[in-house]
């Protein structure tokens, strides 16, 4: 059995997406990082289209980025936590949480992933949570949303 205490981290970044479970995590990672002095960056990635240049100013002129780091910062208040919020502009996702999480030699990459079923009952993971799991050089913890009262 390892030593290992899979609560402990130095540095995590927390991906937000202004889906239901962003408080969750958020609050989450902040109760955990308060009682080891860990730091937490709250990281919200704008994907852009293929057809605009990547350098195009979509996330500083949405109102949407910024009120979803916004929601993040105040859900990490509510837990007496300061949180870095961090906004980026990528071609995918996935890549960019990897991204994130190398340089900033996180040990700890959270994610959440909303219950959704897919025409035909399956359900649905999408691609941004296996590219992570794949390729992250970190922990990852992915919190699903309880399954809805109507569908349980």
């Amino acid at each position: 059995m390892s030593d290992i205490n899979p609560q402990a981290f130095r540095r995590a970044v927390v991906a937000v997406n202004g889906g239901p479970g962003d408080r969750q995590i958020v609050s989450l990672t902040c109760e955990l990082a308060r009682h080891q002095k860990s730091e937490v960056v709250v990281l919200h990635v704008v994907e852009i289209d293929w057809t605009l240049p990547l350098d195009a100013d979509v996330a500083g002129r949405s109102e949407e980025a910024q009120r979803v780091l916004d929601i993040a910062e105040m859900t990490a208040e509510q837990a007496h936590y300061t949180v870095e919020p961090v906004l980026l502009q990528a071609r995918d996702v996935g890549a960019a949480l990897v991204d994130e999480a190398t340089e900033r030699a996180a040990d700890l990459l959270v994610l959440s992933l909303p219950y959704r079923k897919r025409f035909g009952g399956d359900f649905a993971i999408g691609r941004t949570i296996p590219y992570v799991f794949k390729n992250a050089p970190c922990a990852v913890w992915v919190v699903r949303e309880p399954i809805p009262e109507e569908t349980a």
